[in-house]
């Protein structure tokens, strides 16, 4: 229940921003299409609040995570209120009455907040339509600096909204009015205040290694005090202000052990950022960290477990292991699947920690010569029954949804099964 707090009370306030503007609805003297201004000043407001959630929540707030369950949780929260906020825009659009004569500056506000959302946020729901993907570049990075701008649309939206002329709604307006502040705080906070009130570390590459032909293994190392509170499956933003290319804050899965004195991280080459970082990273480069966070963590689980690891999403399962050391307090069956051997990291590792601990059994699955790995395969390995089991996910989207519902056909409770959406990054 708390893991979903934080949704919940976004609905509470979603639901109550409707309720003020029925309680207190707009005087409608004089008003030509009054039904129609009304609607459209609830559909604007409800816009105003589910984007000061999406601001608010693009704040990173490490306090928020327990209510969301982890960043990762947060950021599909962030998703989904943006779509949400996205979609009532164009419904607004379409409800609210437009005279093309006696245009006042709310109407042309109101046109360049729309066009500057909607060059924002479709890039991001339509990425493959090629004079849309212009628009960032084609790329993660390209899509971050556009996404920069969301704020100050935001901002002209709401004056839009006070200066537009429409029925009066002292109360209603002033309830949206604190959606607006935090929303424009949120906003300065993330992109001005934020480089100086976040809590930054700085540390040192030590050493960097390339484990096969795609990734990188980064170590570093704290120049003063290091990141605090730090758990095995977490993850951290890190940037490298050495390289003007490697200078924009990117979240990684630490797979190092808490205890250790050093952090590692391993990074597949999969995107402009990590494949310039894999052929420049440098030993001695400075890093910027922030973090570590994440809530996937094996320990709120079971005495049964399978834990479910595509590709590089093995990271946070070497955090699990590399924490271990000899002790294991429940049963866990570790699944590590790759198309090709080449393709595996730390294998020797891995086989390594399950002969030292015994209630640790790790399956290495290759799917190019082997097959893919198969709930139904888990299941049977495990006796033919998961329904008592905890499962832990991590890796490429496809793979986590196909193993998911197969796992809850099979009949494990929703609430047992675990995965980290890294792809929010």
């Amino acid at each position: 229940m708390r893991s979903n707090l934080g949704n919940l009370v976004m609905i509470v306030l979603v639901l109550l921003t409707v309720a003020v503007w029925l309680v207190f609805p707009p005087l409608a003297e004089g008003v030509e299409n009054y039904a129609r201004a009304y609607a459209g000043e609830v559909l604007g407001s409800l816009v105003i609040v589910l984007m000061s959630f999406s601001l608010f929540l693009s704040t990173r707030p490490k306090w928020a995570e327990p209510y969301f369950g982890g960043l990762d949780r947060m950021y599909l929260t962030h998703r989904r209120t943006s779509t949400s906020a996205f979609l009532l825009l164009f419904v607004h659009l379409l409800v609210v009455p437009i005279t093309v004569v006696n245009l006042r500056l709310g109407n042309y506000l109101a046109i360049i907040a729309f066009l500057g959302i909607t060059a924002i946020v479709l890039p991001t729901l339509a990425p493959r339509i090629a004079f849309l993907s212009r628009l960032t570049g084609s790329s993660y990075e390209g899509w971050r600096k556009l996404h920069r701008f969301i704020g100050i649309f935001f901002i002209l939206g709401f004056i839009h909204s006070l200066t537009v002329n429409a029925p009066s709604a002292f109360i209603a307006i002033n309830w949206t009015q604190i959606f607006f502040i935090l929303g424009t705080v949120s906003f300065l906070y993330t992109e001005v205040f934020g480089r100086f009130l976040r809590k930054y570390v700085r540390y040192r590459v030590e050493s960097v290694k390339h484990p096969n032909p795609s990734t990188t293994e980064v170590t570093l190392r704290a120049e003063g005090k290091p990141i605090q509170k730090q758990r095995a499956g977490q993850f951290l933003f890190v940037r490298f202000p050495g390289d003007s290319s490697l200078n924009e804050a990117h979240p990684f899965t630490i797979s190092s052990a808490p205890a250790e004195d050093v952090l590692r991280l391993t990074i597949k080459a999969s995107g402009d950022f990590t494949r310039h970082l894999f052929h420049h990273l440098q030993e001695g480069m400075e890093a910027i960290l922030e973090g570590a966070y994440g809530m996937f963590d094996y320990r709120s689980g079971g005495s049964k477990q399978i834990w479910v690891a595509g590709g590089i999403g093995v990271t946070p399962f070497l955090s699990f292991i590399r924490d271990l050391g000899t002790d294991l307090d429940r049963d866990v069956s570790f699944y590590y699947t790759v198309r090709h051997q080449d393709e595996a990291v730390f294998v020797e590792e891995i086989e390594s920690a399950a002969r030292r601990i015994p209630r640790l059994n790790a399956v290495i699955r290759y799917s190019s010569s082997g097959g893919s790995l198969t709930a139904e395969e888990i299941t049977r390995q495990a006796g033919g029954d998961l329904r008592a089991h905890h499962v832990y996910m991590c890796g490429p989207l496809p793979m986590i949804q196909a193993f998911e519902r197969k796992f809850l056909e099979l009949g494990i409770p929703p609430r047992n099964i675990h995965y980290e959406e890294f792809n929010f990054r």
